[in-house]
């Protein structure tokens, strides 16, 4: 599980990533919004620790345009107390806010808390219905029994599951999957969607299909 920390100042960085890194979490650090933006676009992240008061682009700002994106949980974590910043932060998609001076054993509490809120436990596994995922195994089971999927069939429904109510070019799915310098088409993404669903069975509908768009995996 990776934790991307946003705050500009370091010493809180620090305390962060040492509790964090206790538990087992890896972490990637960014001092400024505008840097953030540019790891959740190009990063895995599986939950966001977020400062309010950050240069270049705030942390509110930065929720507002990542929430566009993906839909990666966040602790927001300031020193502001006033109830405007908190509504603020909820309405633009926060998962929890937390004032400073904070409890490191509390945040982390409550990181573990969202992560398996959103099928993210730390124990690596993900579980809805009779679907579950083995992440430290690279493995996919229906009702305790394990599907055969390709690496990237494997890849994609993982990808799916971690922004799980985002709609997904075709773009984008090609490009962390495949990467940039790949010379494929859309065709390939349709062929693997199509592949991972008929693996699914009774789950195939949770990957729905967005016209003119792409994908979504949708469980509600």
């Amino acid at each position: 599980m990776k934790l991307l920390i946003a705050d500009d100042e370091k010493l809180i960085r620090d305390v962060i990533k040492e509790y964090a890194l206790n538990e087992g979490f890896e972490t990637v650090e960014a001092e400024n919004g505008k840097e953030a933006l540019e790891i959740i676009e190009n990063n895995d992240i599986d939950l966001v620790v977020l400062d309010i008061m950050m240069p270049k682009m705030d942390g509110l700002s930065f929720l507002s345009a990542m929430k566009k994106i993906k839909n990666t949980p966040v602790i927001i974590l300031s020193a502001r107390t006033e109830e405007y910043d908190k509504l603020t932060g909820f309405d633009l998609g926060t998962d929890d806010y937390l004032t400073k001076p904070f409890s490191p054993k509390e945040l982390i509490a409550r990181i573990k808390a969202i992560l398996k809120r959103c099928g993210q436990s730390t124990d690596g596994l993900y579980v809805y219905k009779d679907l579950k995922i083995d992440y430290n195994a690279h493995s996919v089971y229906l009702a305790n029994q394990e599907l055969k999927l390709t690496p990237k069939e494997y890849e994609l429904l993982c990808y799916f599951v971690k922004n799980q109510n985002i709609a997904l070019s075709r773009e984008q799915l090609l490009n962390h999957l495949w990467g940039y310098d790949f010379f494929g088409d859309d065709r390939t993404v349709d062929t693997h969607v199509k592949m991972l669903r008929n693996n699914l069975g009774p789950y195939r509908s949770l990957i729905i299909t967005v016209r003119g768009v792409g994908y979504k995996y949708v469980t509600t």
